[in-house]
Order: structure tokens, then sequence, then C-alpha cells
């Protein structure tokens, strides 16, 4: 997530805002989010809720594990209508998907549908 701030300003740029998911508590977001000095909100993902509806649970982990909740590692992005227009996922649960290649993938799909 500290990549991701990283980068905040070029996805401002073209109009893309950010925001991170977790299913950790509350409190360990804040803590999280002030010692990073994170420009973008950490959303709390309860009970998996949306991770679930954007079908990136990792199946390896059944309620009442203590990993349940974890997503297969990745970035949505997500229209303002709600709807999921490109996923990017990579495997194991260390890496992330190169922002580059995400920037460049919104900049042209953006462009490709006259955004």
């Amino acid at each position: 997530m500290v990549q991701l701030a990283q980068w905040q300003e070029k996805f401002a740029e073209v109009g893309v805002n950010l925001a991170g998911m977790t299913y950790d508590s509350r409190e360990m977001l804040k803590k999280f989010h002030d010692d990073q000095a994170l420009d973008y909100p950490l959303l709390q993902d309860v009970d998996a809720t949306h991770v679930k509806a954007y079908q990136v649970l990792n199946e390896e982990y059944v309620p009442g594990d203590r990993g349940y909740g974890i997503p297969h590692p990745g970035i949505l992005f997500i229209r303002p209508d709600g709807i999921v227009a490109l996923k990017f996922a990579v495997a194991g649960y260390r890496g992330r998907p190169p922002l580059e290649q995400v920037f460049d993938a919104i900049v042209e799909l953006e462009a490709a549908q006259g955004g």
C-alpha cells in the first residue's frame, strides 16, 4: 500500500482515486495509515463482504480460519457506477501487480471508451 501512495498523484492526473481495502481491524488500519502517512483511505472489509462480491476471495481459508477474508492479491479498477472494469492479480500473497501495468491499462481502457 505504500507503493500505491507513490503512484497516487499519477493516477489522480487521469481522474482515478485510490483506496486500499483489507479485513484488518479499524485500529490496525488507522495505525498503518498514520504510520505510513498515507493520503488515501484504507477501508475495512468486514466479513470479507467486498472480497466475496468482487470474487477475489482466497479459497484456501474457510470461515473460522485466522486467514479467512484474505483476497487474492490484486487491484481492481472500479468505475463510478460500481462496475469492475479491470482486475489485476498475482499468484501468492506477497506480490502485487506492477503499478505501471495497472496505470497503462487503465489509461488505455479509458481512451478506448472515450473517458
